[in-house]
């Protein structure tokens, strides 16, 4: 009898979401995206089996592992240690994503500057694939970043930077960024999939081989979703979102992904001319305290991460001759508007099919959260009347369309955080749990509650 020796095909597979594909196309038929397509190898018989090999480390008990080389370092910047949990455990790989121009690289030199510091935290390799060593020297003078124990590469192969890490033995090595790197072992372009792939494959085991910690520089893509093979965010530890309005200097480090700690803080940064600093008390950039109030503002309380933050909405509405009124919002999610206003006109009885209404959230920040429907709501309904709400009033509660005012989460700590910068009233939905008794609650039903209180100063 003779065995079948035909060899077996060779399938496609996408790198972005592994739908697989009997011949190559340049667009993916699942995901749509483009250039993702990659061939795999024939899959190997059921037969073949792989002979053991030598351990590298003997398996110990879990009780037995050492914890203290795993313990996090402290950078120096207090806004990224609050996102990292802590600080940069040694063997972890972060992956810092941002669009052009937010401010990485101004971030990462302060990383740098603060991490030499310490002295006995070691020096810092810093690779730039994107710029010359002499331009990134400007920008260290200009920032004040200037440090004898950080090291320049201008480079884009990857067995250079190789090389440079045996050279230098850094404490910590940043990589500016990883799409310039290219692997001359692989094919593929530069930032392609493949080569994305294989530098950060390289990268991580140097990391996780020498317990050096590595802060990878990421793109972005018009949508805002880091750039090159999802396969990126799943090797690396830790996963950090730069954002930032070019026309604002607030800058907000959003934790994404983190194995060493929690995956939902958010610090806070100012961009200036000098450098980044770090904001431990942002809560004065979003709004504009007022000894009296103004119609068409409110102040809610959001919250970013773990952190309460008070941000102020404010609203303008005015007769419109159009035959359909103008929705335009700015930094608030603008479905959820649409969704307020109906309400605002169905259960409030406030007649806005005739009006154009502006919205916009104050400060820089986007607020998307539902449990500034209530501020929102109020807003909207200030400017209609021409009343103000008082100065001292804060606003948190999500909307339903039935009008009712729905709970929302750590209702506590946000009234804590407006107690602490002067509020002395808060409109709340019912069953709040407990709160601080520096702020007098008043707890609103539905939305024609929170609209009397409203229409109660207007009479005054």
């Amino acid at each position: 009898m003779v065995k079948n020796t035909k060899p077996a095909k060779a399938s496609y597979r996408c790198a972005e979401c592994g739908f697989e594909v009997a011949k190559w196309v340049g667009r993916c038929p699942e995901c749509q995206a483009w250039g993702t397509v990659e061939e795999r190898a024939p899959a190997r018989s059921g037969l073949a089996r792989i002979a053991a090999g030598a351990p590298s480390s003997p398996a110990r008990r879990i009780s037995e592992v050492d914890v203290e080389e795993s313990k996090a370092r402290p950078t120096g910047v207090d806004e990224l240690d609050r996102v990292l949990g802590g600080g940069i455990v040694p063997g972890a790989v972060v992956l810092l994503a941002g669009e052009p121009g937010v401010g990485k690289s101004t971030l990462l030199l302060e990383v740098a500057h603060r991490w030499a510091e310490q002295g006995s935290a070691g020096s810092v390799l810093y690779v730039t694939g994107e710029e010359s060593a002499g331009q990134v020297r400007l920008r260290a003078e200009r920032t004040g970043n200037l440090h004898p124990e950080i090291f320049l590469a201008a480079e884009s192969d990857l067995s250079a930077v190789l090389s440079h890490v045996q050279e230098v033995k850094p404490g910590l090595m940043i990589v500016d960024s990883v799409q310039t790197i290219q692997s001359t072992e692989d094919t593929g372009v530069v930032g392609g999939v493949t080569q994305v792939r294989a530098v950060a494959s390289a990268v991580i085991a140097l990391a996780k081989e020498n317990a050096l910690p590595v802060v990878l520089v990421g793109h972005v893509t018009k949508d805002g979703s880091i750039a090159g093979p999802r396969v990126l965010e799943h090797l690396v530890d830790v996963v950090l979102q730069f954002e930032g309005d070019r026309h604002s200097t607030l800058r907000l480090v959003r934790g994404v992904k983190n194995r060493y700690g929690p995956a939902d803080e958010v610090g806070c940064f100012e961009l200036r001319d000098d450098g980044i600093v770090g904001v431990p008390d942002p809560s004065g950039l979003f709004m504009n305290r007022k000894d009296v109030g103004v119609p068409g503002t409110a102040v809610t309380v959001v919250m970013e991460g773990k952190r309460p933050l008070l941000a102020e909405v404010q609203a303008l509405v005015s007769k419109t001759g159009l035959p359909a009124p103008r929705r335009a919002v700015s930094d608030l999610d603008s479905a959820r508007l649409a969704m307020i206003l109906a309400v605002l006109e169905r259960r409030g009885r406030v007649r806005l099919t005739d009006q154009d209404v502006f919205s916009a959230a104050v400060g820089g920040m986007r607020i998307t959260e539902p449990a500034a429907d209530l501020a929102i709501a109020l807003a909207v309904a200030s400017a209609t009347v021409d009343a103000a709400l008082p100065a001292d009033v804060v606003a948190v509660g999500e909307v339903g369309l039935a009008g009712e005012i729905r709970r929302v989460t750590g209702v506590g700590r946000r009234l804590a955080e407006a107690a602490r910068l002067g509020f002395t009233r808060a409109l709340v939905p019912p069953d709040s749990g407990p709160l601080p008794p520096e702020i007098r609650a008043l707890v609103v039903n539905d939305l024609g509650a929170a609209l009397q209180v409203l229409y109660d100063v207007a009479k005054k």
